[in-house]
Order: C-alpha cells, then sequence, then structure tokens
C-alpha cells in the first residue's frame, strides 16, 4: 500500500454455483469493507489476475467470494506470484472450492499453495444449522470479537501444511473441533480464508461482519 494512499481493496466474485448469491456477497462484502474505511470495487473473473490492468494491479487486498468453476493453471499460478509479491487476500466460503479443470478433485495449485486448505464436504451434520463460533487466542482480526453464534453452512475442510496456518476460530462438530477461520503468510503477502457466509443470514451476523473488516484490514497489513 502507497504511504499517501488508503488501503485499496477489490471484492472478486466468480463461478456457476447457484446455491450461491454472488451478486448479494459482492455488494455486502464491498459495504462492509467501506465501513471500514477501504476504499473498495467490485470485480467479476479470474481471469483479472493474468497481465493485471492497473485496477488489479494496484490493489492492496482481494477478497474472493467465489463459487465453483474453473480456475486455469495459469490464473492460479497468477494470483498466488501477486499475493507473494505482497498482495493481500481475504478467501470467504466457498472461494476454496476450485476446480483446476472444471472437474471435482481436481489438482488446484492456489488452494494447496496459496489458501493452504481444501474442501472436504459439508460434513457429518448435514448441509448447514446454527452453531457456535469459537475464538482461539487474540489476533489483530479477532480483537474484540467474543464467540458468537451463526446460522451457516457446515464446511469441513483439511489444512494444508498445518504448521504455517494458525487457526483463529473454530467450531465444534460431532467429529471433533473444526477450522473456520485462519490465517498465513505466502511470500512477502498475508492470506486470511473465512468459512463463513453462505447467504443473507451470516452476512448479517455482527460477528461475521467484524472478522471480515478485521481481516481486509490485516491482509493489508494495516493491524
Amino acid at each position: 500500500m502507497s504511504q499517501d494512499q488508503p488501503l485499496s481493496a477489490m471484492v472478486v466474485v466468480a463461478g456457476s454455483d447457484v446455491h450461491h448469491d454472488l451478486i448479494g456477497g459482492a455488494l455486502t462484502l464491498q459495504s462492509l469493507l467501506v465501513d471500514a474505511g477501504i476504499r473498495t470495487r467490485r470485480a467479476v473473473g479470474l481471469e483479472r489476475f493474468v497481465n493485471p490492468l492497473p485496477a488489479t494491479a494496484g490493489t492492496d487486498v482481494f477478497v474472493l467470494y467465489t463459487a465453483g468453476g474453473a480456475l486455469s493453471g495459469r490464473e492460479q499460478e497468477s494470483l498466488s506470484d501477486l499475493v507473494a509479491a505482497g498482495k493481500g487476500v481475504v478467501a470467504v466460503h466457498a472461494s476454496i472450492v476450485f476446480a483446476s479443470d472444471g472437474t471435482e478433485g481436481s489438482p488446484d495449485r492456489t488452494r494447496a499453495e496459496l489458501l493452504g486448505c481444501r474442501y472436504l464436504s459439508h460434513g457429518p451434520d448435514g448441509v448447514s444449522g446454527r452453531y457456535k463460533v469459537q475464538i482461539l487466542g487474540q489476533h489483530p482480526i479477532t480483537e474484540g470479537v467474543e464467540d458468537f453464534d451463526i446460522d451457516d453452512e457446515y464446511y469441513h475442510i483439511e489444512l494444508i501444511e498445518t504448521s504455517k496456518a494458525e487457526v483463529l476460530a473454530q467450531r465444534w462438530s460431532s467429529i471433533g473441533d473444526e477450522p473456520i477461520l485462519y490465517v498465513r503468510q505466502h511470500g512477502e503477502g498475508r492470506v486470511c480464508y473465512l468459512s463463513l457466509g453462505h447467504d443473507m443470514r451470516a452476512w448479517g451476523n455482527p460477528g461475521f461482519r467484524s472478522l471480515v473488516r478485521q481481516a481486509a484490514l490485516w491482509a493489508g497489513g494495516e493491524r
């Protein structure tokens, strides 16, 4: 981020999964970031990371809300390189569910090397419900946020290279504690993943809203 310019962010949506409201998610996330004092724009499509135009190249933090669709190897590499060079990325909810050639279960470099986890399933307790988000320890993203209840989808994820991830929040399921929020470094850049955020039930939750705002500030180096 330039010292004489406020933090900038881009909410990037993409995908074809009809179970996620990309338009609603983009509008909500942009509003949250603007509330945090971040200059924010919306954009569609992950191809923008390849040979990025000035609007993308000049952005400090990318907030991803994607659902389905393919992410080509070139797009994965370009996004990874941008973050490694010092950009921040906050991936929300289904943004870890990429398939590099359009088929479920395909290898995905971004998920493995950048975001640091993979989506496995909704888990053994159904698709969605009300559960408690348990905040772990102290971190700038969770500052001032206490444990809270939320109505949202269940996500069962697998962390990759667990030694590089700091889990900041979790929930309990019938198979044990499930990570909900974590951070990691990727080169010179900062990465945050938050599994919450399926729809308006979650988007209107004060705990979710605080975590998103503070995650973007942290990813941009302002916390």
